[in-house]
């Protein structure tokens, strides 16, 4: 691939969404992926006022855009509140472009995306969607109509989508550091036993209370497994409830309320517990893990149990749902731990099935058709958006 230069003013990449890490984490593997051809790239993230957004980009080469929005609610009286809201976060996006007009405007999903990248559409600068769950979101199925590309996870997905929209699944773009996770290292950061095999559990950046209760319910049961160990990322909300409960625990018990090392985590695992978000999903199959999903049981189109049935389906993983009562959570999730934890080669299928499934060069795919889209570079035969138009199969950028 030859790199083309752009000016420095012009090096502008607008990132829309936040609120979660799902929403923000592929978009950065993105921008780090286009940095490689593009150095001087600048990089604005149009988020929201949460926390988790200043925690994630605190360490990321950009710059934050906080958009004061609410969500949006089912309540007809919420409804003006929303709109002017994001009337208001429109007219923000309008002047910033006006100040550094964007190349491209990479849309990531939820009602914090919206704005900007509508407003992008209307100034006629080029769009694209990343798209990782199953079941595209309202926010997605509204903007796809505008946008230039819409990248997503699984081939399944496009019939969701508006007829015509220029799809390619391409997978859901990993952070580098996915990619090179040495699990030597791993041990040493959360001071875990090499010789031991590793349970993760992990409710995903915030923690999930459901999964938590039912682990801890499992204590006893865990304990017959004396060749194991646990990692456990609570979230901060429970970590100091799950602490105090696992005090007397009867195997080595490593308790964390958040990490920014994920890759870590994951590369220290043999089997992992966990929510079904997008993102997540995709680093388990980057890195070739063994997983037992418990996909968030509040959403009301359940877009986690459709991502977590196309690992299923596969052999990569095992679905429990949850139920949300703990003590219906902790039997069937004994009972599925019960045969993986002691079946080394069944873990081994699930993480071959789950590799087989990885795509840790999403990224760079993605950001080769970017580059494509905003003329900076030609991307190499059979990778490019325009190549992509002639290929059968899971490429579909015709409109």
């Amino acid at each position: 691939m030859t790199q083309h230069a752009i000016a420095a003013d012009a090096a502008v990449l607008a990132i829309a969404g936040g609120g979660t890490g799902g929403h923000l984490y592929p978009a950065l593997a993105v921008a780090a992926a286009l940095r490689k051809h593009l150095p001087q790239l600048r990089v604005l993230v149009f988020g929201t006022q949460r926390a988790i957004d200043q925690r994630v980009l605190g360490g990321a080469d950009c710059e934050l855009v906080p958009q004061s929005l609410s969500p949006p609610r089912a309540a007809p009286w919420r409804w003006p509140r929303f709109l002017l809201d994001i009337r208001r976060a429109g007219a923000l996006c309008r002047e910033r472009f006006g100040r550094a007009r964007p190349r491209l405007v990479l849309g990531t999903g939820g009602f914090a995306s919206v704005p900007a990248v509508r407003e992008a559409a209307r100034l006629g600068i080029p769009t694209a969607l990343l798209n990782p769950d199953a079941l595209p979101g309202k926010a997605n199925r509204l903007l796809a109509r505008w946008a230039d590309a819409v990248f997503v996870q699984w081939p399944d997905t496009e019939a969701h989508l508006p007829r015509g929209c220029p799809v390619r699944a391409v997978g859901c773009p990993v952070r580098p550091e996915f990619i090179r996770a040495d699990r030597s290292a791993a041990m040493v950061r959360f001071g875990l036993d090499p010789a031991r095999k590793t349970l993760l559990v992990t409710g995903a950046s915030q923690g999930a209370r459901t999964i938590n209760d039912a682990v801890v319910a499992l204590r006893g049961f865990l304990g017959s497994f004396g060749d194991w160990q646990i990692l456990h990322l609570t979230g901060e909300q429970d970590w100091e409830r799950v602490r105090r409960a696992c005090a007397d625990r009867p195997l080595p018990w490593v308790a964390l309320p958040y990490t920014d090392q994920m890759a870590e985590a994951l590369a220290a695992a043999d089997l992992v517990i966990s929510r079904a978000g997008a993102s997540t999903l995709a680093e388990l199959t980057a890195l070739g893990r063994a997983s037992v999903l418990m996909p968030y049981p509040f959403h009301r189109d359940m877009h986690q149990t459709r991502n977590a049935r196309c690992l299923e389906r596969r052999g990569a993983a095992c679905l429990v749902p949850d139920a949300v009562d703990p003590a219906a959570n902790a039997a069937a999730l004994q009972a599925v731990l019960a045969s993986l934890m002691s079946d080394a080669c069944r873990r081994e299928a699930m993480a071959a099935a789950a590799a087989r499934m990885g795509r840790p060069d999403a990224a760079q795919a993605i950001a080769d058709d970017i580059l494509v889209l905003i003329g900076a570079t030609a991307s190499s035969p059979g990778t490019s958006l325009n190549a992509c138009k002639t290929l059968e199969g899971s490429c579909s950028f015709a409109r």
